[in-house]
């Protein structure tokens, strides 16, 4: 692989625009092991909801960080951040290629550019903070940001309550205005010499709205329902994490009676469409990553052979 020593592949976009075949491809050609950066596929018995690779793919290319957390623990970008990296070391130590593919985005991001752990909330400080933005207005808030934080103030919307007030807190409770925590924020992969080549996939809304409904059809065809059926028996809670994950959450639905099948596919249809619009948002607003047509192997090819031979 050449003086390819640190040298690591990222693949995102959003669900179904086949990043998983496209990683098995590459993996296959380039010696790659896979690292799943998908906040549902680490959950162990929650297989057909969340499109895990099958079993004969696994045993062709080593998957990392699927089936690694049981459905009721819980498990934060953090923990995935961690996890990823020592995994990373391990296959460059084989001299292999690592490659992390999954559209997470807040998993993505802990792992590229870390992630700001900033103070706890603050109920009272908040709650006064709201108080001010009812009987003043917004603006006033935002006015007073401005003054403390301009750069940040500039990123976000006059609007964005969430936001202004969450910066007017961690001011508030550190003396330091939000952006500084933020440059401070170290990457668990910047500075230590590794090189990444991050590939976006992309495809015709309308084909992948397509893609989207064939799979979760699939999905239900090959029994999500009796693997929710499954989950249930073995007394795993309607409240853990991973029944909240799409297919799930309306299947539950469904076996409580509230929604037909034909609506619980349908729901997770529209739900899933509206996910995948989210994540392509989220990733092209994400800098570093090269964008390429799903169907344009050949060209994604030739890119990472150049990557990996420079």
């Amino acid at each position: 692989m050449g003086n390819s020593q640190k040298k690591i592949l990222f693949i995102v976009g959003p669900t179904a625009v086949g990043k998983s075949s496209l990683a098995v491809d590459l993996a296959k050609k380039f010696r790659g092991e896979i690292i799943s950066c998908d906040s549902r596929q680490i959950y162990r018995g929650f297989d057909l909801g969340t499109d895990k690779p099958p079993a004969s793919i696994r045993q062709a290319i080593p998957h990392h960080l699927i089936d690694v957390v049981d459905p009721e623990e819980t498990f934060s970008a953090a923990d995935f951040a961690r996890l990823a990296l020592e995994k990373i070391n391990e296959i460059l130590d084989r001299g292999n290629l690592p490659l992390v593919v999954g559209g997470t985005g807040l998993y993505h991001r802990a792992l590229v550019q870390g992630l700001f752990p900033g103070p706890g909330r603050d109920e009272n400080l908040r709650d006064r903070l709201k108080e001010e933005a009812k009987n003043r207005g917004l603006a006033s808030l935002y006015n007073r940001l401005r003054q403390i934080d301009p750069s940040y103030a500039e990123k976000i919307s006059p609007a964005d309550a969430v936001r202004i007030i969450r910066a007017l807190e961690i001011f508030y409770l550190t003396g330091q205005p939000i952006s500084e925590h933020f440059a401070r924020t170290a990457s668990p992969l910047r500075d230590k010499g590794f090189i990444l080549f991050q590939i976006g996939l992309k495809l015709d809304r309308k084909l992948l709205y397509q893609r989207i409904d064939e799979r979760v059809r699939r999905m239900f065809a090959e029994g999500l329902i009796e693997e929710t059926k499954q989950l249930l028996a073995r007394g795993i809670s309607e409240q853990a994490t991973p029944f909240k994950g799409l297919g799930y959450s309306q299947v539950l639905r469904y076996l409580k009676g509230e929604i037909s099948l034909e609506e619980a596919i349908a729901l997770t249809q529209i739900e899933t469409r509206h996910y995948a619009k989210r994540q392509l948002t989220w990733f092209k607003k994400t800098e570093g990553i090269t964008w390429f047509e799903t169907d344009d192997r050949e060209k994604i090819e030739n890119k990472v052979r150049e990557y990996l031979l420079d």
